[in-house]
């Protein structure tokens, strides 16, 4: 549609009244009418045409069988729908797990205690490196400094 805002409308107006004038501008108005009635009739009737002449073609088939081959489950967009769904509901902080056997149970902690045990030892281990590294073992001093002190002092 055209993009006419109520301020040029009246300037169209204004125009139209000064160029037609007061006595026939109503005159006017109405054979605009009847044009735009008859070019909407028309276009109608084209489009009535096309649809028929589609239809008789067979192109509604074929637009038919298009879009079931562009449907969302032939493409693969309804387990993309599913899988997203289960995302967006997901809970991290719930258990993923079912209800745990005993013996499930039971390796589960025998898991844990091994690996609280391994970062233990990992952590021992990091430190005494760290302690190794950070503090140098004093050197003892040159035979010839510690005999020259010795003088100095006498």
């Amino acid at each position: 549609m055209l993009d006419i805002g109520w301020s040029e409308l009246i300037l169209i107006g204004i125009v139209a009244l000064i160029v037609v004038g007061p006595k026939d501008l109503p005159r006017m108005f109405h054979t605009l009418g009847r044009v735009t009635g008859k070019l909407r009739s028309m276009a109608r009737e084209f489009q009535h045409a096309m649809d028929d002449a589609a239809k008789s073609a067979g192109l509604d088939e074929v637009r038919r069988d298009l879009s079931e081959v562009v449907s969302k489950k032939n493409l693969g967009l309804d387990a993309l729908e599913t899988a997203a769904t289960k995302f967006e509901k997901w809970d991290p902080t719930r258990s993923m797990t079912g209800p745990q056997t005993p013996a499930t149970q039971a390796m589960a902690e025998m898991r844990a205690a091994e690996a609280a045990a391994k970062a233990k030892a990992a952590t021992a281990a990091e430190i005494a490196a760290d302690a190794d590294f950070d503090h140098e073992p004093p050197q003892p001093a040159p035979a010839a400094a510690v005999a020259s002190g010795a003088a100095n002092k006498e």
